[in-house]
């Protein structure tokens, strides 16, 4: 097979990003809020976004390195196994080119301001598509690549949660801590092994499904019982099984910043195979 294409690929930015960022080193995992400045002779191309919720945005990192066909996932955790750069999301690769899914918050003329792009401040952007239902997969496979900092891990959780549930809630910071907790001591919290039963608010229960993508069936990993009075939920994986109740009348703002022990009264069971 000839290594050629018949076809010169010179691609041409339609805008550019302006960003608070200016330093990838210190741009957040979660990204950060910016603005996308479309080109005039590319603003016709723009009619109807604004009806679309989120999208994808496709540009240029032209500081990353092009010669780099490996790396480790330095900002997760330094210490795991290199992967090919096709296999990570690294910004240095044969061609640098960012794939970013960001909500849409408003349109101002060619003017896009978006929430969560992880690109710095000058990027070329090469193009912006709608995000469409049917680009959903709600339980993905991936390589688990733990988090080596609880700060970075707590982020990393926080922001699967709220793409999930869609707003900021007391239940989906209990959900984070929980999560937390469970993915010290049982593993990664999408691992097929893993089950939950939550018994408590519909909210909770919704968080909690969005962190460990468990569905009721196929397989069967989630289960839920409606309960005003009372946040439990029951963590199972093969004999061992954790039990976690939310204690009662907490402070919302309280809940990132208390320990372990003044959320939750936790028991630990092994089940017996007979």
């Amino acid at each position: 097979m000839i290594n050629t294409i018949p076809v010169a690929i010179k691609p041409k930015p339609i805008g550019v990003v302006r960003s608070p960022i200016s330093n990838r080193d210190i741009m957040p995992p979660s990204g950060e809020m910016a603005k996308i400045l479309v080109f005039p002779e590319y603003a016709r191309a723009l009619k109807r976004i604004e009806e679309y919720s989120h999208l994808w945005v496709l540009a240029w990192l032209h500081q990353a390195e092009r010669e780099v066909l490996t790396a480790v996932p330095s900002k997760v955790n330094p210490t795991v196994p290199s992967f090919g750069v096709f296999a990570l999301r690294s910004p240095s690769r044969p061609n640098p080119i960012a794939l970013s899914l960001v909500p849409l918050i408003k349109r101002e003329g060619d003017c896009l301001e978006v929430k969560g792009l992880d690109v710095i401040d000058g990027t070329p952007v090469l193009d912006i598509k709608p995000y469409f239902e049917h680009d959903t997969v709600f339980s993905p496979c991936s390589p688990y690549i733990p988090a080596r900092k609880k700060e970075t891990m707590t982020q990393a959780l926080w922001g699967q949660a709220l793409n999930h549930h869609g707003e900021e809630c007391t239940d989906l910071k209990l959900a984070v801590r929980m999560g937390l907790f469970i993915e010290e001591r049982l593993g990664y919290l999408k691992n097929p092994e893993l089950k939950l039963k939550v018994i408590g608010s519909p909210c909770l229960a919704d968080c909690l499904q969005g962190l460990t993508r468990a569905r009721l069936a196929n397989p069967p990993r989630f289960a839920y019982q409606e309960d005003p009075e009372v946040k439990k939920v029951i963590w199972t994986k093969g004999q061992e099984i954790i039990f976690m109740t939310v204690v009662p009348k907490l402070h919302s703002k309280e809940i990132m910043t208390l320990a372990d022990e003044e959320l939750f009264t936790v028991q630990k069971r092994i089940s017996i195979v007979r």
